[in-house]
């Protein structure tokens, strides 16, 4: 008879704990390279963002701006160096799969999570207006087109907050600081539900990270997790709109 609770432990320690055997070593003179190229790429990765989220909602240049976004996160990663897919460990004990159904199922549970959520935000004002604020843009605009938008950043966003930055801070601290850097990220924003949601979804895409050595299983998650969001979202928040 199977065990929920053991199956539970199992997944979660081999999708968020364990890491699986790599060896993603590079020169010193690589690695300062890659620093200085994820510096930059922040610096002018966080202006855009801030610059792109305060664009009234059906403005034409907010998609400009987004697609603008996702390009600087992208190219910044390509430019810092090589990045890997990574790989996830199977029920048999080996390695050599990808991340994908783990993923899959983590971004599903995020989405729960946060959909159970968006059921009390729906009820208090201040934490709802702001929040439908920022969805306005896709019931304002083109539906397909920000969910194209906000794939494609989502892509981009792990391939450089998991990619380029998580490799660039160094082993010991790199879950933390790229946690707490893609929150901060979204502070310019002025939504703190956004900055909490940032916290969270970086905090697990991080451990994925950690556990995988890669980005595909990050890259699914936030896809999972974020479209979800943007169809589901706005049916959540309004049950509670008076």
């Amino acid at each position: 008879m199977i065990n929920p609770v053991a199956e539970v432990r199992a997944f979660v320690r081999a999708a968020l704990v364990q890491p699986v055997p790599r060896d993603h070593t590079e020169t010193d003179a690589a690695f300062h390279r890659r620093r200085v190229v994820a510096v930059v790429t922040l610096v002018v990765g966080t202006v855009v963002l801030a610059l792109a989220l305060r664009i009234e909602p059906g403005n034409p240049l907010f998609y400009v701006a987004s697609f603008g976004l996702a390009v600087v996160w992208a190219v910044g990663a390509l430019l810092s160096g090589p990045l890997h897919l990574g790989h996830a460990r199977t029920r048999a004990g080996g390695y050599d799969a990808r991340p994908v159904v783990q993923s899959l199922a983590l971004g599903a549970v995020l989405l729960g999570v946060f959909l159970l959520g968006g059921m009390v935000v729906a009820r208090v004002p201040f934490l709802r207006d702001p929040v439908n604020q920022l969805l306005d843009h896709a019931r304002l605009g083109s539906l397909a087109l920000v969910a194209v938008i906000t794939a494609v950043n989502g892509i981009a966003e792990e391939l450089y907050f998991r990619g380029a930055l998580y490799a660039a801070v160094g082993r010991r601290h790199a879950v933390l600081v790229t946690t707490v850097v893609y929150a901060l990220t979204t502070v310019g924003a002025g939504i703190p539900l956004l900055v909490l949601a940032a916290a969270a979804l970086g905090l697990i895409v991080a451990l994925q990270r950690r556990v995988t050595g890669g980005v595909l299983g990050p890259m699914i998650t936030h896809l999972t997790w974020s479209l979800g969001m943007l169809f589901l979202l706005p049916h959540v928040l309004g049950t509670g709109a008076p």
